[in-house]
């Protein structure tokens, strides 16, 4: 297990969206820059929100939604989302450049 840092964040979280697998069903996540995130929920909930980097993960704000601090864990073969308590939450399944999704328009 292998906390990703600030750094390694910044790489693979800013411009990008990820796919989250979540038990089957995908999530999307696209951080749009360094404060505007949107995320889609596999039940077609929609959020925009602010997010901030961390030294070891991110938190983010949802507007009209929860707020939370996550880690991304990296282990062979996968990075995981890992919520506040340790809990893993997901696994990223891809990451996209851009937002083909469309979650910011």
């Amino acid at each position: 297990m292998t906390i990703l840092d600030r750094n390694t964040l910044a790489v693979i979280m800013m411009g990008t969206t990820h796919v989250i697998d979540m038990g089957g069903k995908d999530a999307f996540i696209h951080y749009e820059d360094e404060n505007r995130a949107h995320m889609l929920l596999p039940d077609g909930t929609l959020f925009h929100g602010l997010w901030t980097l961390l030294d070891d993960g991110y938190k983010v704000e949802w507007k009209d939604g929860p707020t939370g601090s996550w880690k991304l864990d990296h282990s062979s073969g996968a990075i995981n989302y890992v919520d506040a308590n340790g809990a893993v939450r997901g696994r990223i399944s891809r990451i996209d450049f851009g937002d083909p999704a469309r979650l910011a328009a």
